[in-house]
């Protein structure tokens, strides 16, 4: 994250014995300390301003303790009363800031901002096999996901389709591979809750750091939010394996999980030792057997299972996983700001409405006053009645696959659109046109200029359920 000086202030009265009025401490050419005392009667006020810089915030605070371990050695009149009062109110607020929550796409545009534009990694990608595409593209000498993304996508047929990606290819490229990920043998669960699944082909195939890499280059370089991770799994990408605490939900092996739930509805310790001699092979492979003499044992049991199955199990995955979302400073992004994190790994992005839909396109009107505008002042309010049909179900299409035709997003990423979607027209003058075209490399949807908003309607269905991909002109 960039650079932000604060100023950490701590005030304290101390008995009026400090020989010198001023200490100062230089800690780096960002980070100075300063004490100040007043003589207030017997009594005496000292103030320490500390500009830090936020991401060193810790090493710079080690310094300054090791500065007032010296200076205790050095002047004895530097009483050790001020000292714990600045420690204290300094870790304070250290801590303070290090909890405050920046917004993901503050985030990840600082991130972005390395990503240099004069180089290029390319992508060949066939839809009918997304993770095939992108493994290549991934795994080829030459990738760095430093680089900008190039994607060329090729029809079921093998024709190239005639497209420079300037953004669009690449944000459809990023959310069919989310897709795909989220259907991959590397995860399990239900629809939007996954952890980590146990593949031995995906080991071999080291694809677990793939996964996490192509995850990372996703939040990174445009593409939707992933949105489908378990709280389970994020908490281990936080915090840790060890701080995890799995559900009996996170269990996606039916067959054990009917088992657990038996062992976890016991009322008596008769059913305890009933439920547990249903399972007892994978208790011993599972390391978790023991003889059941108390009742009590009951939920440390169950925990034990789930901790298992669901992170234990997985933990050599869940590594190679990890190291992939170190890729352009991810993880450690997670890690430093989890709440922020959260939502994007672990939720779905917020329904789209009409409204939302609406509002993300700048409309390029012609001169006010002229016979174009009026016309196509006209077409808006079509529009307008399009999104809002489409929201009630009234329409073939979706707002997501109208967004998709004109950006190729069906979300709005969390770095945003760039450049800002917008509206045109095809007036008769300049191209004859009943459809809508898309060009989602300028995120640019031009509308017909038609008379009846029946024709509108029926035009712009017929255009965006039967485009393949980002719109083509």
């Amino acid at each position: 994250m960039p650079a932000e000086n604060k100023v950490i202030e701590v005030t304290t009265v101390v008995n009026d014995d400090i020989a010198n009025p001023t200490h100062r401490a230089v800690f780096s050419s960002e980070t100075e300390l300063l004490v100040n005392q007043e003589t207030l009667g017997n009594k005496g006020e000292v103030s320490v301003h500390l500009p830090i810089t936020e991401l060193s915030a810790a090493s710079e605070y080690n310094t300054y303790l090791n500065l007032i371990s010296t200076s205790n050695d050095s002047d004895s009149e530097f009483s050790e009363d001020l000292n714990e009062a600045m420690r204290a109110s300094i870790e304070d607020q250290l801590m303070t800031s290090a909890a405050t929550p920046l917004p993901a796409k503050e985030i990840l545009l600082d991130l972005a901002s390395k990503i240099r534009h004069a180089e290029v990694s390319r992508f060949n990608i066939n839809r009918a096999n997304i993770l095939d595409g992108a493994l290549r593209g991934f795994r080829r000498a030459t990738y760095s996901p430093n680089k900008r993304m190039s994607v060329k996508f090729s029809d079921d047929m093998g024709k190239l389709e005639e497209a420079v990606d300037l953004g669009g290819p690449r944000r459809e490229f990023l959310r069919l591979l989310m897709h795909s990920l989220e259907q991959s043998p590397m995860f399990e669960g239900a629809e939007g809750v996954k952890n980590l699944a146990l593949s031995s082909k995906a080991v071999r195939e080291d694809l677990y750091f793939e996964t996490g890499r192509m995850i990372a280059v996703c939040l990174v370089h445009g593409g939707p939010a992933p949105g489908f991770f378990s709280p389970t799994l994020f908490s281990c990408l936080a915090t840790g394996p060890e701080t995890a605490k799995p559900v009996i939900e996170d269990v996606a092996d039916f067959e054990l999980l009917e088992k657990l739930k038996k062992i976890s509805d016991s009322t008596c310790l008769q059913n305890l030792q009933e439920s547990t001699e249903a399972c007892v092979d994978y208790l011993i492979n599972a390391g978790c057997f023991r003889p059941i003499t108390r009742f009590e044992e009951k939920d440390i049991l169950v925990q034990d299972i789930l901790m298992f199955q669901v992170v234990n199990r997985v933990r050599g995955p869940f590594e190679r996983f990890k190291e992939g979302m170190k890729t352009l400073g991810i993880l450690e992004n997670i890690k430093q700001y989890p709440d922020t994190f959260f939502p994007l790994l672990c939720h779905k992005p917020i329904k789209l409405t009409a409204d939302i839909v609406d509002g993300l396109f700048h409309i390029t009107f012609s001169i006010d006053g002229s016979k174009r505008k009026f016309v196509e002042s006209r077409v808006v309010a079509f529009w307008r009645d399009y999104l809002q049909d489409t929201e009630e179900g009234n329409t073939e299409s979706s707002l997501e696959c109208i967004l998709a035709f004109a950006t190729g997003s069906s979300t709005v990423p969390p770095v945003g659109f760039c450049p800002e979607p917008s509206l045109e027209f095809l007036h008769p003058q300049d191209v004859a046109a009943k459809f809508p075209i898309a060009n989602t490399c300028v995120n640019c949807l031009r509308l017909p200029l038609l008379d009846n908003y029946e024709n509108f309607k029926t035009n712009m269905d017929f255009a965006i359920c039967n485009t393949q991909g980002f719109g083509i002109e």
